[in-house]
C-alpha cells in the first residue's frame, strides 16, 4: 500500500478540487447572510498561508483564534495547519485570567480575533508577551496599536501554490479544557489524529456527513473544533451554514429551513429553546433529518418531542476534548429500524456505542475490568488514535496511570451488548447512605415534566445520609411547581423513593460554564451547605 501522510492537506484538497461550487453560508445578523463557495474559500486559505509567512510567524508555532462560527474562522481552520503552524481555538467565554494563562501556556504568537472580542483582547494584551500580531476579522470596535485588518492582509499577498509536506505526527491544533476543577489543561491534536477523527465521524457509525448534506454546527468552533464537524464537512463536500454569535431560536429555525440544513449540532439547551420556539410559532424544520446533541445528556422527553412532532431524530454523541471529541454515538441498529418510538427513544437516551477506532473500558478503582452487565458502575477509560496520551506540559499525569488508557472522569454502566449508559461525572455523583445516586438520571427525568424547561441536580451535605440530592429547576414562564409535584412526577417515572430530591430550588435560569454545561461547581457552592 502507498505510504501517504494523513494531514490537513488531505482534508482540504478534495474540497478545493472536487467541490468548488458548494456553498458556505454565514448568518451575519438577523437578516443578512454572507455566501461564497469552496473555490473562494480555498483561494483565501492559500492567501492566509502566504500571509502567515509574510508576517514571519515561525512555522510549527501556535496561532490563536478568538472568534465565533464564521467563514473567516473556517479559513483559519485550514490555513493555519496547512502552513505547518498550530491552530489554537480559544474559548472567549473563559475568565480573562484563564485566557491570558492559556494563550501564554500555548505560546501563541498571533491572534485572529472577531471584532466583538477585541475589547477583551485589548485588556489582556499587556499580559501576552509572546503575541506579536493581532488580526481583526472585521471593523474594530476598539483601537489596538498595530492592529491588522484580515481582509487587507489577504489582499496584500498572492495565494500559496502547491502543498507543504507535513508529517502526520506533526501538531495540528490545540484546545484547552474549561478548567472547572483547576487550571485549564492543553490538549494537542496531531495531523494524523485530526484526519482519522474526521474520517470516523464522517462515516455512518459516527455522524455520517457527506456531499448530500448541509451541516449547521451551532456548537462553537472554539469548543473542541465544533466537535470536528467543519473538518468532516469540508473534506466530504457538504454545504455548511453558520449561525449568528448570539443565539436566536427563530433565526436558527429560518436558517435551517431556507438553507435546507439536513444535520445540525448543538448542546441540549439549544434544542430545548428551538423546540419551545417551534411550538410557540407553529413553524417547521424543513429538510432537517437529524439533530446532533453533545456536551450533556439530552432528556428523553426532548428526543421524543422532536421525533414525534417533527420527524427529526436525535443522535447523541459522547466524548471529551481529550478524545477529539467523539467517542460514542447512538446510531440506531438495524433491528430498531421499525421499532416503536418508545424503543428508539430508550436507545437514543444512552451514550451509545464506540465509533470505529475507539476502545472503551470500564475499570474499577484498582484498574480491573468491571462486569458489562448493565448494572455495575465503574470508571470509563478510553484509548484510540485520536485520544491523547498526555496533556500539554505533562499536566495531570494521574489521568494516565493505567498504561495505554485515558481516565475520562465519567462513571458509567455498559450493557452486555456494548451499549454505554452514562451515570455521571465522578465528581457529580451523589452518595447517600452508602448508595450512589446519578444526578444525570434525575435531571433527564425532571426535564420530562411538562412544567419544567431545565433542571440541574447537585448534592448537599446531610448529617445523617452524608449527601442528598437537590434539584435546581427552571419552570416554564407562568408555571409554578411544588416540591411534592416534583417528587410525585419522578416517582411515576420510575425513580426510587430514596433517590427523590428532598429540596427543590426554583430559579429563572441555571448558571452555565463557558461551554454551555450546567455549572455544578457554582451550584454546589450556592446550595451545598449541610442540612439536618
Amino acid at each position: 500500500m502507498m505510504d501517504v501522510e494523513l494531514n490537513s492537506w488531505m482534508l482540504f484538497r478534495n474540497a478545493e478540487r472536487s467541490y468548488r461550487d458548494v456553498e458556505i453560508v454565514t448568518q451575519l445578523d438577523a437578516e443578512e447572510r454572507h455566501r461564497y463557495t469552496y473555490a473562494s474559500m480555498a483561494d483565501r486559505v492559500r492567501r492566509l498561508i502566504s500571509a502567515l509567512d509574510a508576517l514571519k510567524i515561525p512555522r510549527d508555532t501556535a496561532v490563536g483564534t478568538l472568534a465565533w462560527n464564521s467563514f473567516e474562522h473556517l479559513e483559519c481552520y485550514f490555513g493555519i495547519p496547512n502552513s505547518t503552524r498550530v491552530i489554537h481555538t480559544i474559548n472567549s467565554r473563559l475568565p480573562a485570567e484563564d485566557l491570558a494563562y492559556i494563550i501564554n501556556d500555548a505560546g501563541d504568537q498571533a491572534l485572529f480575533v472577531a471584532p466583538t472580542m477585541l475589547e477583551l483582547v485589548s485588556k489582556i494584551l499587556p499580559d501576552l508577551p509572546e503575541v506579536k500580531h493581532v488580526i481583526s476579522f472585521g471593523k474594530p470596535a476598539v483601537a489596538i496599536p498595530g492592529l491588522i485588518s484580515y481582509e487587507e492582509l489577504l489582499a496584500s499577498v498572492d495565494p500559496f501554490e502547491g502543498e507543504l509536506d507535513i508529517p502526520e505526527s506533526s501538531p495540528f491544533g490545540m484546545c484547552y479544557t474549561s478548567g472547572t476543577t483547576g487550571r485549564p489543561k492543553g490538549v494537542l491534536f496531531t495531523h494524523r489524529s485530526t484526519t482519522l477523527h474526521s474520517m470516523a465521524i464522517s462515516g455512518g457509525p459516527g455522524i455520517g456527513i457527506s456531499a448530500s448534506d448541509c451541516v449547521l454546527p451551532i456548537v462553537p468552533m472554539f469548543h473542541v473544533n465544533a466537535w470536528g464537524l467543519p473538518f468532516s464537512a469540508v473534506s466530504g463536500g457538504a454545504k455548511i451554514a453558520f449561525s449568528t454569535p448570539t443565539f436566536q431560536p427563530a433565526t436558527v429555525i429560518r436558517l435551517i429551513r431556507e438553507e435546507a440544513v439536513t444535520k445540525a449540532a448543538g448542546v441540549p439547551t439549544i434544542w430545548i429553546a428551538v423546540l419551545d420556539e417551534l411550538r410557540r410559532s407553529g413553524g417547521d424544520l424543513g429538510e432537517l433529518a437529524e439533530l446532533i446533541c453533545g456536551g450533556a445528556q439530552p432528556p428523553a422527553s426532548l428526543i421524543r418531542a422532536y421525533l414525534e412532532e417533527y420527524g427529526v431524530s436525535m443522535l447523541q454523541a459522547w466524548g471529551l476534548t481529550e478524545s477529539s471529541p467523539v467517542a460514542t454515538t447512538t446510531r440506531l441498529p438495524h433491528r430498531l429500524r421499525n421499532a416503536s418510538i418508545d424503543e428508539k427513544v430508550e436507545f437514543s437516551s444512552r451514550a451509545g456505542k464506540p465509533v470505529i477506532g475507539i476502545d472503551l473500558a470500564l475499570l474499577d478503582k484498582e484498574g480491573r475490568p468491571a462486569p458489562r452487565d448493565g448494572s455495575t458502575m465503574a470508571d470509563i477509560y478510553l484509548r484510540g488514535p485520536w485520544v491523547i496520551d498526555s496533556y500539554l506540559h505533562n499536566a495531570d499525569p494521574d489521568a494516565f496511570k493505567v498504561p495505554g488508557w485515558f481516565k475520562t472522569g465519567d462513571v458509567g454502566v455498559v450493557e452486555p451488548n456494548g451499549l454505554l449508559r452514562l451515570v455521571d461525572r465522578s465528581k457529580d455523583l451523589i452518595k447517600s447512605g452508602g448508595e450512589w445516586i446519578s444526578s444525570v438520571s434525575l435531571e433527564s427525568a425532571l426535564m420530562g415534566h411538562p412544567k419544567i424547561i431545565e433542571a440541574a441536580v447537585v448534592a448537599y451535605s446531610h448529617d445523617r445520609w452524608q449527601e442528598r440530592p437537590l434539584a435546581v429547576v427552571v419552570p416554564f414562564p407562568g408555571e409554578t411547581v411544588t416540591l411534592e409535584e416534583v417528587r410525585k412526577f419522578l416517582e411515576s417515572e420510575g425513580i426510587p423513593r430514596w433517590q427523590l430530591p428532598d429540596r427543590v430550588v426554583f430559579v429563572p435560569e441555571i448558571p452555565r460554564t463557558s461551554v454551555g454545561k450546567f455549572d455544578k461547581k457554582l451550584l454546589r457552592g450556592q446550595y451545598g451547605e449541610e442540612i439536618n
